[in-house]
């Protein structure tokens, strides 16, 4: 009997997953591999540390602000065909930030990878939700989140080595072969899909959605640097809520909404979304911090903090790839909250670590740590895609993908400025002797601490040093205790507010929602994919 096309592509489906795992895996890694080559960056770009930033920030920043959009953009005009364009612009954009000659010139680059990012994080979730069918499903995202963890943990790994052996510029070169063998792939193995019936393009749930994430996430990430009682940065986080009020006004007014707000009357959705903003909000905040920890403070080179992230990739993998186990065994609220309460274990004893502390100590904790982080994402990822219409999946994985770059930013700038202030608060006294243009330096931060430190003579430059690293293990501490506060609160909130498994017909209908607006009969193949 001849096969048919539903048919072709349900037995593939394996082999769309891996191709997609491969577009997202350069993706989720270019968040986190510039971090370990921002010194090299300053020396042969000439930057200044704000130019630096901006060369971290302007593909956060554009990513979140062009979520929502895309993931619409996807419904309509095919997820695959989405995929393939926000491919080729990362490929192209990141030939032009391996040859930019200025920090301007690399930032463009950069904003440019963002509107790529945006195109293809969406796409991938979106169509292994209309590709795999619910049963199934479970497995496919807990890969899903296992790239998406292990890229994250990869990030420094990679980039270390490729700054120790190359130069800088393959950082973003690397991408371009990969970028290459996943658009070949894909023709034959990533099958296109979109809205069946697609509505009229939302126009001011675009620009307001788009608003609200860009301004919101400028406000955050500014905040780390300005000062959270900066007037500028309180009237961007003020304007960004704004436009979320506008946005959500508008969606529950048009007729043709970019995003359905009765998704949100599906607790397991709601809950998802919180989920998924606090567990990465934690996980890049402490990130962030520890790549200072391992160069400023244990002293490794970029390419020994890459090597000393596998524990945490490993983690990361095993924990996702293992998740739907879990959630099939105990529910999803469990295992959220179990892996709450790990993470905010391995926090606690974290706070114990000092300037010389072994990785026989840390390594292990690394590996505990990623573990319990990679059980959430997967397991909030199946809850909030189960809770959306297959015709409408772009929306929803752009839901949960914007969720994840809030969370990102807000937790590099509010756990950052946590650190940043009891560091400064605690060497005050250290460098009161010190000129006061100097002293304002050495307080800035513990890299500029250390470059003054080696400008002194050998008793005084030891002194400071030392006194640059104990504060910074006081700010660390501190850090860590607000994130195993944030994970025991989100455990407990979690374990009473999710539902362990999918709502009933029955229990939809009692909040409010069509079930067969909800979910798709997991046995019609034939609503896997639509041409």
């Amino acid at each position: 009997m001849t096969e048919t096309k539903a048919e072709r592509i349900y037995r593939r489906r394996w082999w769309t997953l891996a191709v997609l795992s491969l577009s997202l895996l350069i993706v989720t890694i270019d968040n986190t591999i510039v971090n370990v080559a921002l010194p090299t960056l300053q020396g042969e770009l000439s930057s200044t540390w704000s130019e630096l930033q901006w060369i971290v920030d302007a593909y956060i920043l554009v990513f979140a602000a062009l979520l929502m959009t895309m993931g619409s953009l996807g419904d309509r005009l095919g997820r695959a065909h989405l995929l393939r364009a926000g491919l080729f612009i990362f490929g192209a954009s990141s030939i032009g930030a391996s040859f930019a000659d200025s920090a301007v010139q690399l930032t463009a680059a950069r904003a440019a990878m963002g509107v790529g990012g945006a195109m293809i994080f969406p796409a991938t979730l979106a169509i292994i939700t209309n590709v795999f069918p619910v049963n199934e499903r479970g497995k496919a995202l807990g890969a899903w989140g296992a790239v998406v963890g292990a890229g994250i943990a990869l990030g420094p790994i990679l980039g270390g080595v490729l700054i120790e052996y190359t130069n800088w510029s393959w950082i973003f070169l690397i991408n371009v072969p990969i970028v290459a063998v996943t658009l070949v792939l894909g023709r034959f193995f990533v099958p296109n899909s979109r809205e069946a019936n697609p509505r009229r393009q939302d126009v001011p749930g675009t620009l307001l959605s788009g608003a609200m994430l860009g301004v919101l996430v400028f406000g955050l990430i500014k905040g780390g640097e300005w000062g959270w009682s900066d007037p500028s940065v309180i009237g961007l986080i003020v304007g960004g809520v704004t436009c979320g009020i506008a946005f959500v006004a508008w969606e529950r007014h048009t007729s043709h909404p970019m995003m359905d707000m009765w998704l949100f009357r599906n607790p397991r959705f709601s809950s998802g979304i919180g989920t998924v903003t606090l567990l990465i909000l934690c996980q890049m905040g402490t990130i962030f911090a520890l790549t200072q920890y391992m160069q400023a403070v244990l002293g490794y080179s970029a390419l020994e903090t890459g090597i000393r992230f596998i524990p945490f990739a490993f983690g990361q993998v095993i924990g996702a790839s293992q998740s739907h186990r879990f959630v099939n065994r105990f529910g999803t609220n469990r295992v959220i909250f179990g892996a709450f309460m790990g993470f905010a274990a391995v926090a606690i004893g974290s706070s114990f670590w000092q300037s010389d502390t072994s990785f026989l100590i840390i390594g292990p904790m690394f590996f505990f740590w990623a573990f319990c982080m990679g059980s959430i994402m997967p397991s909030c990822s199946e809850a909030i895609l189960g809770a959306v219409p297959m015709q409408r999946a772009g929306v929803g994985s752009a839901t949960n993908s914007a969720a994840v770059q809030v969370g990102a930013a807000i937790g590099v700038a509010s756990l950052g400025s946590i650190l940043s202030t009891v560091y400064s608060s605690s060497i005050k006294s250290a460098v009161a002797a010190l000129p006061a243009e100097t002293g304002h330096m050495a307080r800035d931060s513990i890299g500029e601490a250390l470059g003054v430190a080696s400008t002194l003579n050998e008793i005084a430059g030891d002194t400071l040093a030392s006194a640059a690293r104990e504060s910074f293990m006081d700010g660390w501490q501190v850090m860590v205790f607000v994130t195993a506060g944030i994970a025991i609160a989100t455990g407990f909130i979690m374990l009473r507010l999710m539902p362990p498994r999918h709502l009933t017909p029955q229990q939809l209908e009692h909040a409010g929602i069509q079930p067969e607006l909800w979910e798709m009969k997991p046995d019609n193949i034939e609503s896997f994919n639509r041409e």
